[in-house]
């Protein structure tokens, strides 16, 4: 199909690194299990047994490790969120769990920040999530590492420090929701494509930021993943 040319200058590419390689892997949706850990599920006072539900920010909420943020607008309640990232490298729609895997390119290490005051105030107005997940740089996501050196992980642990300390920490294996049941599972309500990111949920310890705060975080056989939380604009 032809397409005219654009009347504004085409945006570039939202991306994320990939481990020991220049090339980098086009981002072209990020979709976000909630509450995939039941130690997570109960401290935010919800059911563990409830089906997963996802929610969506943009690809160019993508940051990479290493980089300072400025501490978001609207907000004076930042939280970290760590989670484990899989990077789909071919689409498909009603992916039986079988096959999921086959779809999964590779995994990284993902933090999704949450302006928690706005996500609470969403809750009880049963409005949408999108002012407290979706905002500028809210998906710092570490370089991805292809399954085919990693494996598709069942276990290993995953943490966020912050300041050095640890403030969350748990094991894959103790996901509610597997990934081959994530990716199956969201590929029902979606076509999954190349590019697709998936954030596979965090564990229990969600928690504050500060400006000034320095987080580090990683899950075994992966990757880990560093950021700092600079001043407001």
């Amino acid at each position: 199909m032809r397409h005219e040319p654009f009347a504004l200058a085409t945006p570039p590419t939202p991306s994320v690194a990939i481990a020991g390689s220049s090339a980098r892997f086009p981002v072209r949706r990020i979709f976000c299990v909630g509450r995939n850990y039941a130690a997570h599920a109960r401290e935010l006072g919800n059911d563990e047994r409830d089906p997963p539900f996802f929610f969506t920010k943009p690809a160019d909420a993508v940051v990479d490790s290493g980089q300072t943020i400025p501490y978001p607008a609207l907000t004076k309640n930042l939280h970290h969120e760590i989670e484990l990232v899989a990077a789909i490298g071919k689409g498909g729609f009603r992916i039986p769990v079988a096959e999921a895997l086959d779809h999964v390119w590779g995994y990284g290490v993902g933090i999704d920040l949450t302006r928690r005051d706005l996500q609470d105030e969403a809750k009880k107005a049963a409005r949408p999530w999108d002012w407290a997940k979706a905002f500028d740089l809210s998906a710092p996501c570490g370089p991805l590492v292809p399954s085919a050196q990693s494996g598709h992980p069942q276990k290993g642990r995953i943490w966020l420090s912050v300041n050095g300390a640890v403030k969350q920490e748990g094991d894959l294996e103790e996901l509610i929701w597997p990934i081959a049941d994530i990716v199956a599972i969201c590929s029902e309500a979606m076509e999954l494509a190349p590019g697709d990111l998936i954030f596979t949920g965090t564990p229990a310890g969600v928690g504050p930021l500060v400006a000034g705060d320095r987080i580090s975080g990683g899950v075994d056989g992966i990757g880990s993943i560093e950021l700092a939380i600079g001043q407001p604009r």
